[in-house]
C-alpha cells in the first residue's frame, strides 16, 4: 500500500515528507525504515492487542510503544507538478510514472496562499488556494482519460463488434493504474457510457475519469502553513475537498529534530509536547517553541500524522489484523508474540489474509482460528479490526 505525497512546487512538500518519513527515536534504528530515493516510511497507530491479551509483544514488522502499534506504510514523494503537466509540461511525465501505484493521494495545498498556481513565492493571501485543489484534480483525470484515449479507435470498433461491457474495456485500459473494476462499475454508475464505445467523447469520459480518480486515487488535502493563513482560507479549502486537515510540516519537522536533540519530549500525532527538564535550550529557542505550541494549540498538533492516518483508515478503510502461528500463546514459529502486523481492507475474509502472507497458504487454506474467541472460522470469515487469526493449511 503506497500513499502519494502531491503538490505543486514550493508548498512544503518535500517538507511533509521529510517530517513524515523521519522516524521518531523510538523507532529510529528498525529495518522497516529504510528509504529509498523518492519513498519512504512513515507510521499509522492502532490499539495493540497485547494489553488486552495480557501479553509482551515481541514485535517483527512494525513496533509497540505503550499499547500502541505503529504499522509501517509506504509514502511516496511524487514529483512536483505545474498546470498541464499531463501534457508533458514541466515534470508532468515523472509525476503521472510515479503517481501510477499510489492507492491514495495526500495533496499538499499553501492554504497561506503565498505561492502562485506555479508555485512561484506571491504575498502571503494572494492566491486562492482552491485553484491548486481544482488543478491537480483536472490533471489527474485528463492523465487517465489520456491513457484510456491511446489508440482507443482500433479497440472501440473491435469492442463494438464483440459488444464488449464498458467496464472490461476501460479494465483492459486502465490495469496499470491499480484501477479495479469494481471502481469501474462504481464510477460507471455516477456516469454511464454509451454500450457503443465509439460514442464515447471527450467530454464524457473527462467526467467518468473525475468518478474513476475518487475510486481509485482518493486526496486528501493537507492544508499546510496554517499556522500563517489568512483568515478564511482553511474554510475554503473545506468547501470543496471532502477530507481536509490543517497541517505545519516545518514545526512537525522541527519537533521531530528537537525530540532527536533531547530537548524535548514529543510524539508524533500529539496535540502538544514538552522541553526536556534540564534541557539546554536557548531564549531564541524557547521563544520557537512556544511559538509553535500556541500554533498547534489552535489545530490540535501538527496535523502530518493525522493525515497519514486519514489516508489509511478512513480514506482506504484499512483495519489492522494480527496473524500468530499458535492460537494460545498468540506466537509465530520463533516464539514471538503477536509478530506481525498487517494492514487490510476492510471487508478482507480470512482467506485473503492467507494470501497476504503468502501466495502457497492462500492456496492451501483449510480454516482459521480467531485466537481471541479461539473459535474456528470458514474461508469467508470477515475479518475485524484488531483480530489476531491463525491459518491452518495443508502441508
Amino acid at each position: 500500500m503506497q500513499i502519494g505525497i502531491v503538490g505543486k512546487p514550493n508548498v512544503g512538500k518535500s517538507t511533509f515528507f521529510g517530517a513524515a518519513t523521519m522516524a521518531p527515536v523510538e523507532i529510529a534504528n528498525y529495518p522497516f525504515t529504510t528509504i529509498e530515493p523518492n519513498k519512504g516510511v512513515a507510521y499509522v497507530r492502532a490499539p495493540c492487542p497485547c494489553r488486552e491479551l495480557g501479553v509482551t509483544c515481541t514485535p517483527h514488522n512494525s513496533l509497540c510503544v505503550d499499547g500502541t502499534r505503529m504499522i509501517p506504510v509506504e509514502l511516496l514523494d511524487v514529483a512536483g507538478l505545474v498546470p498541464d503537466a499531463w501534457e508533458g509540461k514541466g515534470l508532468g511525465n515523472k509525476f503521472l510514472d510515479d503517481l501510477r501505484q499510489a492507492d491514495a493521494l495526500i495533496n499538499v495545498v499553501d492554504v497561506s496562499g503565498s505561492t502562485d498556481i506555479e508555485g512561484n513565492p506571491v504575498d502571503i493571501g494572494t492566491h486562492d488556494p482552491t485553484e491548486d485543489i481544482l488543478f491537480l484534480r483536472r490533471e489527474i483525470e485528463c492523465w487517465i482519460r489520456e491513457i484510456i484515449k491511446n489508440g482507443f479507435s482500433k479497440i472501440a470498433r473491435q469492442a463494438k463488434m464483440q459488444g464488449s461491457k464498458p467496464e472490461a474495456i476501460l479494465a483492459e485500459r486502465l490495469q496499470g493504474l491499480k484501477v479495479t473494476e469494481a471502481q469501474i462499475k462504481e464510477a460507471l454508475r455516477v456516469v454511464p457510457l454509451p454500450d457503443d464505445p465509439t460514442k464515447w467523447d471527450d467530454d464524457l469520459l473527462l467526467q467518468l475519469c473525475g468518478e474513476i480518480r475518487k475510486q481509485s486515487k482518493p486526496m486528501i488535502a493537507a492544508m499546510n502553513k496554517a499556522d500563517i493563513a489568512p483568515a478564511g482560507n482553511i474554510e475554503k479549502v473545506e468547501a470543496i475537498n471532502d477530507v481536509c486537515v490543517a497541517t505545519m510540516a516545518e514545526t512537525e519537522l522541527a519537533l521531530k529534530k528537537a525530540a532527536a536533540g533531547g530537548l524535548v519530549d514529543y510524539t508524533p500525532g500529539d496535540a502538544t509536547f514538552t522541553i526536556k527538564e534540564g534541557a539546554k535550550v536557548s531564549d531564541g529557542q524557547r521563544k520557537a517553541l512556544e511559538y509553535m505550541a500556541e500554533k498547534m494549540a489552535a489545530i490540535g498538533g501538527t496535523g502530518i500524522q493525522r493525515c497519514i492516518e486519514e489516508a489509511a483508515f478512513n480514506m482506504l478503510d484499512l483495519i489492522a489484523v494480527y496473524p500468530v502461528e499458535d492460537e494460545n500463546k498468540y506466537t509465530d514459529h520463533f516464539g514471538r508474540v503477536l509478530p506481525d502486523a498487517f494492514l487490510v481492507p476492510r471487508g478482507s475474509t480470512a482467506r485473503d489474509l492467507a494470501y497476504r502472507i503468502h501466495t502457497e497458504l492462500g492456496d492451501k487454506f483449510i480454516r482459521a482460528v480467531n485466537a481471541k474467541t479461539k473459535r474456528t472460522v470458514g474461508a469467508d470469515y470477515e475479518l475485524q479490526d484488531g483480530d489476531v487469526i491463525r491459518i491452518v493449511a495443508n502441508k
